[in-house]
C-alpha cells in the first residue's frame, strides 16, 4: 500500500484523536498489524500532555481509544508536548 493513503482504522482512530485532542499539533496513526487493524502505532504531539508524566498521558490516549481498544490486540503510544 502506499505511505499516503492511511487504511480506515487509521483514518478512524485520527478523526477519534482528533476531536479529543483539539490541541495537538501532530497526529500520526499508523497500523502496524500489516493492515488488519490488530495493532498501531500512535504519535501524539498536543498542549494537553504539558505539565503531565508519561503515564498521564498514555491514560489520556487510552481512555479517547476505550472503545476502539476492545477490537485491537495492542496500541504502541508515544505522547510528547511541543517544544515550547
Amino acid at each position: 500500500r502506499s505511505f499516503a493513503s492511511q487504511t480506515e482504522g487509521e483514518s478512524h482512530l485520527a478523526r477519534v484523536l482528533r476531536q479529543k485532542f483539539p490541541r495537538a499539533s501532530a497526529i500520526k496513526v499508523v497500523d502496524i498489524s500489516g493492515g488488519c487493524g490488530a495493532m498501531y502505532e500512535i504519535h501524539i504531539e498536543s498542549e494537553e500532555f504539558r505539565e503531565k508524566r508519561t503515564v498521564q498521558q498514555h491514560q489520556m490516549v487510552n481512555q479517547a481509544l476505550s472503545e476502539e481498544i476492545k477490537n485491537m490486540h495492542g496500541l504502541r503510544i508515544f505522547t510528547s508536548a511541543p517544544k515550547s
